[in-house]
């Protein structure tokens, strides 16, 4: 690395933060600021929900899979697309018919004030964790290469420096700013997959491919194995999959946020649906990444590399194999998926405490001009708090993917069964529902505590989490609504027409 990467680097941040302002327009309303007046092409927004879902995990987490294993993963990626469609043609109606700003808002109107504060607080501990972790994932390269150059610094600076950049566009821009940019860092970052692809092809002559064909590490699908517990199992993969992409898209105000942003439902059920097809082309690229770094490497290991984290396989290859300005420019593009995951989750959780808790609690009915102020001043706290959690979670040495979809996957399978439970069972009340939903995520904190931190074993794997907490959101539940009446649907009508009024 020398001072032209850094050039590209510092070039980078600072077109990011005038794209995303020059882009975002002027914001005069909650609307305006959270859901873009209603106004995005289907496309930005799907190209936005891929680059947000991705993060700088996918860019040095997946390739690490294929390194060591195979090509497995992808068959996450078919379950991810089933999952979506279920998600364009069963929930997203219901968020479009009400005029929601935010995935909670559903449970509001079904279940009341209670519910949809809950289920916006335990959205926002769990985006905070979550995006922690892909907050350090992009703090890893970085501070290998800073080190590499003889500056040593630490996490907590790469992650602030990081952070007030993409502060700063969301905080002024709002949504628009955010999947604009979102566009633009997406090419980016798959850009240098590619790029990497090609110079290792280069350098090999291409026998990397051969060797890995040989070595059997183009197997995709594997049905040996305890689908529960093993988390590389098809039936794990597809089904478990399904049921994540449903909770994470169904569910998670991160994405449903970006889909209310289209012109209309068609369009956002045409925006889910093709960004499953893009992710699963993104998954197949960066684990090709790690099958080149594999042949480029004479397949050693990460700790015969010299190597702490196994995610740092990438990050070695962007200092010793490229040139200069390349170096940069790809580490341009693992800090562009960082800043494009905080920079959605900030206007998310913004939107979530301001609908979802803020209106909530507040006395007298909020407006525009209170929302829009309140809404600017969580991002700022919200992205100061993501500091916390990517710190903490510097020390865990397990894959960093695993790790932020298993920390995810803990409120999940809640959230969603909260939602799917409201809808089939008329007798369900909020008292219900609310402890239904702590049972859940209860069950799934116990089993991610276990193997992480106590035993070391794996019981459950994490994709089957969302539809663990599906499950004990109905059993408790529905026994808990046995003892209301049964709701008949003029009445339960007219309850949700007083609630919207």
């Amino acid at each position: 690395m020398q001072t032209i990467d850094l050039l590209v680097i510092a070039a980078y941040l600072a077109a990011t933060a005038w794209l995303g302002l020059r882009l975002s327009g002027r914001q005069s309303g909650l609307k305006d600021y959270f859901v873009g007046g209603r106004n995005l092409p289907w496309w930005a927004v799907c190209l936005s929900v891929v680059a947000t879902e991705t993060s700088a995990l996918t860019v040095i987490g997946i390739p690490v899979m294929s390194y060591l294993g195979d090509i497995n993963y992808l068959q996450l990626g078919l379950g991810y697309i089933l999952g979506r469609i279920v998600v364009a043609f069963f929930m997203l109606p219901r968020y479009y018919d009400g005029e929601m700003i935010t995935a909670y808002a559903y449970l509001g109107k079904r279940f009341g004030q209670s519910t949809q504060t809950t289920a916006g607080i335990t959205f926002m501990f769990t985006r905070l964790l979550a995006d922690g972790i892909r907050l350090l994932a992009a703090a890893i390269p970085v501070k290998i290469i800073l080190d590499g150059m003889g500056i040593h610094t630490n996490y907590f600076t790469i992650i602030l420096v990081l952070a007030v950049v993409t502060i700063l566009y969301t905080f002024i821009g709002g949504i628009k700013a955010v999947v604009w940019v979102d566009v633009a860092q997406m090419f980016l970052y798959v850009a240098g997959g590619l790029l990497a692809i090609i110079v290792i092809t280069a350098a090999t002559g291409g026998g990397w491919f051969s060797e890995a064909a040989e070595a059997g590490k183009f197997t995709m699908f594997v049905f040996e194995g305890n689908p529960i517990s093993n988390s590389s199992s098809f039936i794990a993969s597809l089904l478990g999959g399904a049921v994540f992409a449903m909770a994470s898209h169904g569910s998670d105000q991160l994405v449903v946020q970006r889909l209310l942003a289209c012109r209309t439902k068609a369009e956002a059920q045409k925006a889910i649906i093709v960004s499953g097809v893009v992710v699963f082309v993104q998954f197949a690229i960066f684990l090709l990444v790690g099958l080149a770094l594999w042949g480029y490497y004479d397949h050693a290991s990460p700790s015969a590399l010299g190597l702490t984290r196994d995610d740092e396989i990438f990050p070695r290859f962007i200092i010793e194999g490229l040139p200069q300005g390349v170096s940069g420019l790809l580490l341009a593009g693992i800090i562009a998926a960082a800043m494009s995951t905080l920079s959605s989750s900030l206007s998310a959780l913004s939107s979530s405490t301001v609908t979802d808790v803020y209106a909530r609690l507040k006395k007298t009915p909020l407006t525009d001009e209170q929302g829009l102020r309140v809404g600017r001043w969580a991002t700022i706290a919200w992205g100061l708090a993501f500091i916390a959690p990517a710190t903490i979670f510097q020390s865990d040495e397990g894959n960093i993917v695993i790790l932020a979809l298993g920390v995810a996957g803990i409120t999940y399978g809640g959230l969603l069964g909260a939602f799917i439970f409201g809808i089939v069972n008329k007798r369900a009340q909020a008292p219900d529902a609310n402890i239904a939903f702590a049972f859940a995520i209860a069950v799934n904190a116990f089993f991610f505590v276990m193997e992480k931190y106590v035993t070391g074993e794996v019981w459950v794997a994490w994709q089957w989490y969302p539809l663990l907490g599906i499950l004990v959101t109905f059993a408790v539940g529905g026994l808990l609504s046995l003892r209301n009446p049964v709701r008949s649907e003029t009445v339960e009508a007219r309850i949700e027409s007083e609630r919207t009024r």
